[in-house]
C-alpha cells in the first residue's frame, strides 16, 4: 500500500497516453469521453507531451497521435523484467500449494543466475535468499535444464566457456561422453536434476522456459533430500512444473502482444527440436 496519495497529474497523463495508444489518431472530444479528464486539462497535457516529443498533431484538425518516441518508454522492458512479470505470480501460487521454494534462472555467461525466487513464501527453504546466485550449467538442475534445451550453437559456445572454468562443479564439462549422456537423458525426460555429488542435503527439479521456440530461462523446485526421494519428487511435481513452464510461455506471449497461435506446439518446451538435439561440433 502506498503511504501517500497518488499524484493526480501523473495519473491523468498516464491515462491519456493509454487512451492515445488505443487509436491511430484521437480528438480531444474522444479523449474526454474515454478518460473523463476535463478538456482544458487534456489540452495542457497534450501540449506537455508534444513538447517532450511523445505526441504530435495529426493531419486531421484537432486530432493527436503518439510518436515513435513512446517506443523508448519500453526499451528497457525486456528480458528479465518481463520474464519476472510473466512468472512471479505463477511461482508464488505453486509454492503456496506445495510449500517448496522455486526459482527462475537465466543464462549469465558461464552459468545461470537466479533472478526470481519464492524463498520468502516457503517454510521449507534452506536459504534466506538465492537472488543473484550463480549455478553451474553442468552440475545444477537449473543450469542443466537450460543447457540441454537451448539452441545447439548456443550450447556449443556455453560448453566451450565452461570447459575453461576451474570451479569444481564445472569439471564435468571436460568429459564429453558423460556430458553428452547427461544432456541426452535430460532431453529424454524433459526434466533436469542436480548432480548427485553436489550439495546432497537437497535436490532440484528443473524444466526449460520457452518464449516462442527459444529457450530463455529455466524454472525449478528445490526439496530437502531427506523429505522425499528424487523419484518421488518427479512423480509428484514433474507435471506441475511442465504446466507451470507452459503457463509462463503463454504469459510471455501475451505481454509481447502475440497470439497463442504463435506459441511453440504443445509439449515442445520439453522435447528437443532438431537443432537442440543434434550433436554439436564437439560431440554435445
Amino acid at each position: 500500500m502506498a503511504s501517500f496519495p497518488p499524484v493526480n497529474s501523473v495519473v491523468r497523463a498516464l491515462n491519456l497516453l493509454r487512451s492515445l495508444n488505443d487509436s491511430p489518431v484521437s480528438t480531444i472530444d474522444k479523449l474526454y469521453l474515454q478518460t473523463k479528464i476535463p478538456k482544458s486539462t487534456i489540452v495542457r497535457l497534450l501540449q506537455t507531451l508534444e513538447a517532450q516529443g511523445l505526441v504530435r498533431h495529426a493531419p486531421q484538425h484537432g486530432a493527436y497521435c503518439l510518436t515513435a518516441e513512446v517506443n523508448k518508454l519500453s526499451s528497457g522492458y525486456h528480458g528479465v523484467p518481463r520474464l519476472i512479470e510473466a512468472s512471479a505470480a505463477q511461482l508464488d501460487d505453486m509454492t503456496r500449494q506445495v510449500k517448496w521454494p522455486m526459482a527462475i534462472a537465466v543464462p549469465a555467461s558461464d552459468a545461470v543466475s537466479i533472478c526470481y525466487s519464492t524463498i520468502p513464501l516457503s517454510p521449507l527453504s534452506l536459504h534466506h535468499s538465492s537472488i543473484g546466485m550463480r549455478l553451474s550449467l553442468v552440475s545444477r538442475a537449473l543450469g542443466r535444464a537450460y543447457l540441454a534445451f537451448c539452441d545447439a550453437d548456443e550450447r556449443d559456445a556455453l560448453i566451450n566457456i565452461v570447459k575453461k572454468s576451474n570451479d569444481s562443479e564445472d569439471l564435468p564439462a571436460r568429459d564429453d561422453a558423460a556430458l553428452t549422456a547427461m544432456l541426452h537423458k535430460v532431453r529424454q525426460r524433459g526434466l533436469a536434476t542436480r548432480d548427485p555429488h553436489v550439495r546432497t542435503v537437497s535436490n532440484t527439479l528443473a524444466v526449460p522456459i520457452l518464449e516462442g521456440s527459444r529457450v530463455v530461462a529455466s524454472v525449478g523446485l528445490t526439496f530437502i533430500a531427506s523429505a522425499m526421494t528424487q523419484d518421488e519428487a518427479i512423480k509428484r511435481h514433474h507435471h506441475d512444473l511442465v504446466e507451470l513452464s507452459a503457463g509462463i510461455t503463454r504469459r510471455l506471449a501475451s505481454l509481447a502482444g502475440r497470439s497463442t497461435e504463435e506459441l511453440a506446439p504443445s509439449g515442445q518446451s520439453h522435447k528437443a527440436d532438431s537443432r537442440a538435439s543434434r550433436p554439436a561440433s564437439h560431440s554435445i
